[in-house]
């Protein structure tokens, strides 16, 4: 399957991950202009964007652009919504990504979720939807997550994933080297 054709969606009795759709803008607002959320978006190596999006047009341009991205092949942004609000709380990305430093070649998966949902068994769930097929659809055999130090409960649930810490830096397209990051082999 090409995740750029077709975008799958997966499910269980909690969570739908779904493609970003422009009428998730409105909820999405209430995640990208959370103040307590912000310092667990992953914004290395995105030009600048922190991730934080103060008011509702903002947040309809990041939208529109993660979908523009997407018809041009540069990632996937799923919409994570919670079944039983009926809401979306966050986002996840993956992308395949090239380069020259120790993470060539592997998926970089981002999750953006709700300060009330930085919780362990919350981003524990919503990992389990989306890692195991993550590998065939980016075409890669690692992945790659960041959790800063502080960020305890995301920590829990990444190694409960399976996720441990690496040492590598990634090198970003300015020559940046960033920290922070863990990584899960395919099984």
């Amino acid at each position: 399957m090409n995740v750029y054709e077709e975008c799958p969606r997966f499910e269980d009795d909690n969570f739908l991950l779904r493609f970003i759709e422009k009428a998730d803008s409105e909820d999405l607002f209430e995640v990208y202009s959370d103040k307590n959320a912000l310092p667990f978006f992953n914004s290395d190596n995105c030009d600048g964007d922190n991730f934080y999006y103060p008011t509702k047009e903002r947040m309809l341009d990041a939208v529109l652009f993660w979908r523009e991205a997407y018809e041009n092949g540069w990632f996937v942004r799923w919409s994570v919504v919670d079944k039983s609000a009926s809401k979306v709380i966050g986002t996840i990305e993956l992308c395949h990504r090239v380069s020259e430093d120790a993470f060539n070649n592997v998926g970089i998966l981002r999750i953006d979720v709700k300060s009330d949902y930085e919780k362990e068994d919350k981003l524990f769930n919503i990992c389990s939807l989306i890692i195991p097929s993550a590998f065939e659809l980016f075409d890669c055999s690692e992945i790659i997550t960041k959790a800063p130090v502080y960020a305890v409960e995301r920590i829990n649930a990444i190694q409960k994933s399976g996720f441990i810490k690496s040492e590598n830096l990634l090198i970003g397209k300015d020559g940046y080297a960033y920290n922070g990051y863990w990584i899960i082999k395919r099984k």
